[in-house]
């Protein structure tokens, strides 16, 4: 598995992608078991009230959370595209300039997360 985390405005963001051959999370809307990568991130927003503060970019803002959509990809490259591609959105979504993320990729512990 390997560990992909986005940093900008003074916090971070982490995903997970499960490479071929390691046992990817099951759940309803889970991507089919035979994807060869399988993307697992937070998905969040701001709103006005409610939901958890988080200082980002020197100011505090409330987050809401929406359930982690799976998804799936046949090649480590394409995952890995999307994966980048799904932290700057969601950076975007508070209003972070998505160019200013910058991204760590480290290999997981599978025991550990399991």
């Amino acid at each position: 598995m390997l560990i992909v985390r986005g940093l900008a405005g003074g916090t971070d963001l982490t995903g997970t992608l499960y490479e071929r051959g390691e046992r990817a999370p099951s759940f309803r809307g889970a991507p089919d078991e035979d994807a060869a990568y399988v993307w697992v991130c937070d998905e969040f927003y701001e709103v006005a009230s409610g939901g958890t503060a988080q200082i980002v970019d020197g100011r505090e803002i409330n987050l809401a959370f929406e359930s982690p959509m799976p998804r799936g990809f046949d090649t480590r490259k394409q995952a890995l595209e999307r994966a980048k591609e799904h932290i700057r959105t969601q950076f975007a979504r508070i209003g972070i300039d998505p160019t200013e993320v910058e991204f760590e990729v480290e290999k997981g512990n599978a025991e550990m997360d399991s």
